[in-house]
């Protein structure tokens, strides 16, 4: 229903939206970060707070955390009622499916600590909390959630919101056995991506599979800053209006863990930007039990999606000049200089 709506939306929010990626975030969501400072003892705040990073590169990861060290406090070290706060805090700034999306990838820690009893890394619930700056609905600050293939970056400028990059992985990409035989966290953005490929031509998907091989990891890794990759795979001009609509339920499938406003603007902008220009490359096997790997890249984005070993996946969006809010950054330093 969610993927329905964001589609129904697109045309009409580009005419309200103009050329805007961002959207107005509800004065409650700074209500949420303070509520989970404010249940934070003193040290605890040391651990969870920061000054704000502006413009300044942001490193970021999707390993464990047990190997990266990211800022902020982890959850496994909060208390039940600081962990609720946390969670609204998450609630604020997800759809439900990103939320819910979240909480299972967290949650296959579990799945992995049970199939390499022996690693160090696999800590359930090792995912840290950092908040930059002061929240207020009238300020510029931004948080960050990060941990194994989950990373969340949000920075709020006034009356705007920013969300990428944003990575979600999945390790089983699929549990085969047990209880939660089934689960797939990512399986949309991977089942819809396959109805794509299925639906071209021999001479359409001659031109989409730009190599044979699929890659070893998303070819951009955890860079803190992004330029546009190799113009590669098929433009959606070139594809039929039946596969357009199933390119744009693809963006729309990995928007969906966004707030539903703020994914039907996020489109809005990209159908504006030359929609037809956008590509769709596709690397590896063409089916889902073997490594592969595809991208989508536009004027102003990247998606890529790897399935590493086929039962092991990664996506990760990135805004060639919007990750980490830096558009939205240098247009408010622009009007308010003492900021920088």
């Amino acid at each position: 229903m969610y993927l329905r709506s964001l589609l129904l939306t697109i045309v009409s929010l580009a005419a309200a939206a103009g050329s805007s990626s961002h959207v107005p975030p509800p004065s409650s969501n700074a209500d949420k970060a303070v509520a989970f400072i404010d249940s934070l003892s003193a040290d605890q705040k040391k651990k969870a707070t920061f000054p704000f990073y502006g413009l300044t590169p942001h490193e970021w990861s999707f390993l464990p955390a047990s190997t990266t060290f990211p800022d902020g406090i982890a959850v496994k070290d909060l208390e039940s009622k600081q962990k609720e706060r946390l969670y609204e805090l998450m609630q604020a700034y997800l759809s439900s499916t990103g939320y819910e999306k979240t909480r299972t990838i967290m949650d296959l820690e579990n799945v992995l600590r049970e199939l390499e009893p022996g690693s160090r890394n696999r800590i359930p619930e090792n995912y840290f909390v950092a908040i930059y700056g002061v929240p207020d609905k009238d300020g510029t600050w931004g948080w960050s959630f990060q941990g194994h293939h989950v990373v969340l970056n949000f920075t709020v400028v006034k009356d705007a919101i920013a969300f990428a990059p944003f990575f979600f992985g999945s390790n089983p990409a699929e549990i085969k056995d047990g209880p939660r035989t089934g689960t797939r966290p990512l399986a949309a953005e991977e089942d819809i991506a396959f109805e794509l490929l299925r639906s071209f031509s021999a001479n359409q998907k001659e031109t989409a599979i730009f190599q044979s091989a699929s890659f070893a990891e998303i070819v951009t890794g955890s860079a803190t800053q992004v330029s546009p990759l190799p113009a590669v795979g098929i433009a959606v001009k070139d594809l039929s209006e039946d596969q357009k609509v199933i390119a744009k339920k693809l963006l729309s499938a990995i928007l969906s863990a966004m707030p539903e406003k703020l994914a039907e603007l996020r489109l809005s902008k990209i159908k504006g930007e030359d929609f037809g220009a956008i590509r769709f490359g596709w690397a590896g096997a063409t089916n889902r039990s073997d490594p592969h790997y595809y991208r989508i890249q536009g004027k102003s984005f990247l998606v890529e999606f790897d399935n590493v070993t086929g039962n092991h996946v990664h996506l990760v969006w990135r805004d060639f000049d919007g990750d980490f809010g830096r558009d939205l950054l240098r247009e408010h330093y622009k009007t308010s200089p003492h900021h920088q």
